[in-house]
C-alpha cells in the first residue's frame, strides 16, 4: 500500500498506517487495551504455572546476602558497612536488596524470555500478529515485567526484615514518595529488560550477567548509600550512569529516612529520565528486531 493510499479517509473516522498496519483510530485505543490485557492474562497464566521458579529466583540472592552480611557477620563480631557499624549496615542493606530484587526481576522476566522468543521459539511472531501497532507488544512486556518487579519487592521486603541479627530502623517517610518510587522503579526495570533483551544477542545472553548485571549490583548503591562515596568523588559521579543507584536511593529515602540519601528531586528526575531513555531504546530495538 502506498503512502498516499494509506492517508486517504475511507470514512469519517481516520484510517492511518501504524507500523505497517491499517488501523481505524477510533477503535485503536480499545483494541490496544484489549490486546495488552489479553497478552498479560496469557503471561499471568504462565507465571502461575512457574510460581515456584519465580519465588526461587526472586529470594535466592537477597536472602543469601542478608543472611551473610546482616546475620552471620554481626553474630561473629565482624563489623561491616561503616555506617553506624553492623546495626547501621542492616538498615542500609534492606532497601538496597529490595532495589536489586526489583531490577533483577525486570531483567529476568523480560530480557530472558525475549532472548528465547527471538532466538529459538520464535513465539514473538505470533504476538506481533495482533491487530495493533507492533510497539504495543513491547509496551505489554514492560508493563508485565513491572508487575513482576513490584511482586518481587513485596516478597523480598519482609524476608530481609526478619533475617538480620540487629534491628532494622524501617520507617515509611512518605507514602506518596514510596508509591512514586515503586512505580517508576518497576517500569524502569521492565524497560531495562526490554532494552537488554532486544540489543543483546541470544547467544550472548549468559555473558550479559557478567558484564551488565554484576556491575549494576556492586556499583548500584545497594550495600552503601551514595553519599558514602564522597571520599571517592570520581566513583561517586561515575556511578550516576547506573539506574540502580536511583532505585536504591529512592527506596532508602522512602523506607529508611535516618540514612542520608540524594534529594528526592534528584533521584525522581533521574528515574524519569532513565525510564524515558530505556523505553525509547527498548522500543527501537524491538521494532528493529521484529519489522526492521
Amino acid at each position: 500500500m502506498s503512502d498516499a493510499a494509506a492517508s486517504v479517509d475511507a470514512e469519517p473516522g481516520r484510517i492511518d498506517v501504524l507500523d505497517g498496519r491499517l488501523a481505524d483510530e477510533p477503535g485503536l485505543a480499545r483494541a490496544t487495551v484489549q490486546v495488552i490485557l489479553g497478552l498479560m492474562q496469557r503471561d499471568a497464566r504462565v507465571l502461575r504455572r512457574e510460581f515456584a521458579s519465580f519465588l526461587t529466583r526472586t529470594i535466592a540472592q537477597p536472602l543469601l546476602f542478608v543472611f551473610v552480611f546482616a546475620y552471620v557477620f554481626p553474630r561473629i563480631g565482624q563489623d561491616i558497612g561503616g555506617v553506624g557499624g553492623a546495626e547501621g549496615f542492616a538498615t542500609v542493606l534492606v532497601p538496597g536488596l529490595v532495589a536489586v530484587a526489583v531490577i533483577f526481576q525486570g531483567i529476568i522476566a523480560v530480557a530472558l524470555p525475549l532472548s528465547n522468543e527471538f532466538g529459538s521459539t520464535l513465539e514473538i511472531e505470533d504476538r506481533i500478529m495482533a491487530p495493533v501497532p507492533v510497539g504495543v507488544v513491547a509496551v505489554e512486556k514492560i508493563l508485565f515485567g513491572a508487575l513482576q518487579s513490584v511482586l518481587a519487592g513485596v516478597v523480598v521486603l519482609p524476608m530481609v526484615l526478619l533475617v538480620p541479627a540487629t534491628p532494622v530502623e524501617l520507617e515509611i517517610a512518605s507514602i506518596p514518595l514510596l508509591l512514586t518510587v515503586t512505580v517508576l522503579s518497576a517500569l524502569l526495570s521492565g524497560a531495562l529488560g526490554l532494552a537488554l533483551g532486544t540489543y543483546v544477542s541470544p547467544r550472548q545472553i549468559g555473558l550479559m550477567f557478567s558484564i551488565v548485571v554484576l556491575p549494576l549490583t556492586f556499583l548500584g548503591a545497594v550495600y552503601y548509600p551514595w553519599a558514602a562515596l564522597d571520599s571517592l568523588p570520581w566513583l561517586q559521579y561515575a556511578v550516576l550512569a547506573n539506574p540502580l543507584v536511583y532505585v536504591s536511593e529512592g527506596l532508602r529515602a522512602a523506607l529508611t529516612p535516618t540514612i542520608e540519601t540524594m534529594p528526592p528531586a534528584a533521584f525522581l528526575s533521574a528515574l524519569v529520565l532513565s525510564l524515558t531513555a530505556l523505553t525509547a531504546a527498548g522500543l527501537h530495538g524491538f521494532l528493529r528486531r521484529t519489522i526492521g
